[in-house]
């Protein structure tokens, strides 16, 4: 059987608290299980899944995460939102909180990159629906290029539900 979609998510943390804290202020997540000490488990808005990201803390002595740069590992996760409208209000709390590192457009994908507490990176986006995707997206997919968020909210309409046809079947109640 073919894998249909991600459902969860673990992170070892330094502290548990400050880490729930944020996914919860920024993303809307709800802690769902754990003790919010040394294991948090979150779910976010509108998920059905037990549970969407587990973090375990590891302990404030533990060193940053050298994946990418001398080790490997995982870059990022991507969690999607339904509106540009969403990925607005997401960008202005991640700015305030000092944690945006980068903003794309990847024509087909409307993203923002971020950084967590530990230093974590994780993208926020929107994709395109199917029926919106025309020689404009398609062009842009081959580049990158700066996210022009009020554009894009102006061209697709702040509220238009995004990823349909894509990320979520057409025909799915949402």
């Amino acid at each position: 059987m073919p894998v249909h979609r991600l459902n969860h998510v673990v992170l070892y943390v330094r502290d548990v608290a400050v880490s729930r804290a944020f996914y919860e202020e920024v993303l809307g997540f709800r802690q769902v299980m754990g003790d919010g000490v040394g294991a948090s488990f979150l779910q976010a808005p509108g998920s059905n899944n037990d549970h969407d990201l587990g973090i375990f803390a590891v302990g404030s002595t533990a060193g940053d995460s050298a994946a990418g740069r001398s080790t490997v590992g995982m870059y990022h996760v991507a969690w999607e939102v339904n509106t540009l409208a969403e990925l607005s209000v997401i960008r202005d709390l991640l700015v305030a909180r000092g944690s945006l590192v980068g903003a794309s457009n990847h024509g087909t994908t409307k993203a923002l990159y971020a950084m967590d507490p530990d230093g974590l990176e994780f993208e926020v986006s929107w994709i395109v629906p199917a029926h919106l995707v025309g020689e404009r997206a398609l062009r842009e997919r081959s580049t990158v290029s700066r996210l022009d968020l009020e554009g894009e909210m102006a061209y697709f309409g702040a509220d238009t539900r995004g990823g349909l046809g894509i990320s979520i079947p057409l025909g799915v109640e949402l």
